[in-house]
């Protein structure tokens, strides 16, 4: 092949496999010259080098962080989950549970409202405030849920549940659920005034989460089987 037929590909395929070719011919290692990404300067081949290191050495950096601070956002989110489940088991009076559910979630996640409702409970807990009289549609709404709903609110009735509904502009609604009933049994609804807390594509596998632990707890509210 003629000096005229060799592109820049054979050029890179031919130092690819010739690794001691920079061995044999170090001058070339310092006549070199580049242009810096990091100006119009000219350097040297082993300058920039050294420039391309630092820049990947900056963006694993960078990597590092973020995976630090996701690391400490979730053993935060892991502990607040651990005081709020470890309260609900020390309550030691079942018609407590829903207070201590609702208080300590808005406490340990800083949610600006939340309320429960729980149907279909013992006669016993029939006259307290969670087990007041919902409408029909609240109850299949919560029975039709696979998942936590979230999103704005469009007028759900369990709004009404909240001290300042004209507040709750976001909000998401998390069925209680046990194996032991044909559809939900109860309904918890947090609430935010930020629009964009609770969005039709968030992820709902840690809402889902909190409402298996706040169903497990409220089957002391149930009749016993």
């Amino acid at each position: 092949m003629g000096v005229q037929g060799i592109t820049e590909t054979d050029i890179a395929n031919f130092l690819a496999a010739s690794p001691g070719f920079f061995e044999r011919h170090a001058e070339l290692l310092g006549s070199i010259q580049l242009t810096s990404p990091h100006g119009q300067r000219a350097v040297s081949l082993q300058e920039r080098q050294m420039e391309m290191l630092r820049d990947k050495i900056k963006v694993l950096e960078r990597q590092i962080v973020e995976m630090i601070r996701n690391g400490q956002d979730n053993v935060a989110i892991a502990d607040k989950l651990h005081r709020w489940t470890r309260a609900l088991m020390l309550t030691a009076n079942a018609a407590d549970l829903p207070d201590v559910l609702v208080s300590e979630l808005q406490h340990q996640f800083q949610i600006p409202q939340a309320a429960i409702r729980v149907w279909g409970g013992a006669d016993v807990f029939a006259s307290l405030p969670f087990a007041g009289a919902i409408g029909a549609d609240v109850k299949t709404f919560a029975s039709s849920l696979s998942t936590p709903y979230c999103g704005v609110n469009t007028g759900f009735e369990a709004v009404q549940w909240l001290d300042s509904p004209a507040q709750a502009l976001s909000l998401a609604l998390i069925p209680l659920q046990h194996e032991s009933q044909s559809g939900a049994f109860g309904l918890l609804v947090l609430a935010s005034p930020d629009p964009t807390r609770y969005t039709a594509d968030m992820g709902t596998e840690f809402l889902a989460r909190i409402g298996e632990v706040a169903s497990a707890a409220l089957t002391r509210l149930l009749p016993e089987m």
